[in-house]
């Protein structure tokens, strides 16, 4: 059965949160940079390559991977590289297998606003970590949700509209620090820190988590 992710249309290359995103990608590769030892990344739900073409532009090996066959023929036309390259396929069991033909693995795993559309987040986690080489890193972003931040949505009201569903590609998880990690160390990722970023303290728009496999 194929991944309601895969129906995702994208016609631009504009990052689909606008200024918010072009932000958040900001962040993320603010923390790329502060890493070392960085050649070859992939990027897990890669979109319409904004991310994944942007870390290629400074040099990095980067894969991007997503389901949406529109926003992948949007990344190829437009980030023409041979630092770069982009596969359309579901993040399901057999994407190690896809990837790792050619017994390299990748130093760093990226994935930006994508785990929250997943169905099964755990295949997400379980691709991310056969794919990366021993010790090899994991960025993950997602929205933020906090005890502070739900009560002020409940105070003002907007719990529907944040949990709207008359629109296709919406969230379906919704995770907190402590959800998020306890997830991460059930795949066993260790050595996690919390970053967050957009609003204001504690009612952080995004929260990205860096993990290490052992």
């Amino acid at each position: 059965m194929s991944s309601p992710y895969s129906e995702y249309k994208y016609d631009s290359l504009e990052h689909s949160n606008a200024e918010s995103g072009r932000h958040l990608t900001d962040f993320l590769i603010r923390l790329v940079k502060r890493m070392d030892g960085i050649e070859r990344i992939c990027d897990l739900g890669c979109g319409n390559g904004y991310l994944a073409g942007r870390l290629a532009g400074m040099g990095y090996h980067v894969t991007g991977i997503d389901a949406s066959q529109s926003g992948v023929e949007l990344a190829r036309k437009a980030y023409i590289s041979d630092k770069v390259e982009f596969i359309c396929t579901a993040i399901d069991d057999s994407l190690s297998k896809t990837l790792l033909n050619n017994d390299n693995e990748f130093d760093l795993v990226i994935s930006g606003d994508v785990i929250e559309h997943l169905y099964r987040p755990s295949v997400l986690l379980n691709s991310a970590f056969q794919i990366l080489r021993p010790a090899g890193h994991l960025i993950l972003g997602t929205p933020y949700h906090g005890y502070l931040k739900n009560i002020v949505f409940s105070v003002l009201n907007k719990w529907d509209k944040h949990h709207g569903v008359d629109w296709d590609g919406g969230h379906i998880k919704f995770f907190s620090v402590k959800t998020l990690g306890s997830l991460l160390a059930r795949h066993d990722f260790i050595n996690m820190n919390f970053y967050f970023c957009g609003r204001l303290p504690w009612l952080w728009k995004n929260m990205i988590c860096h993990a290490r496999k052992p």
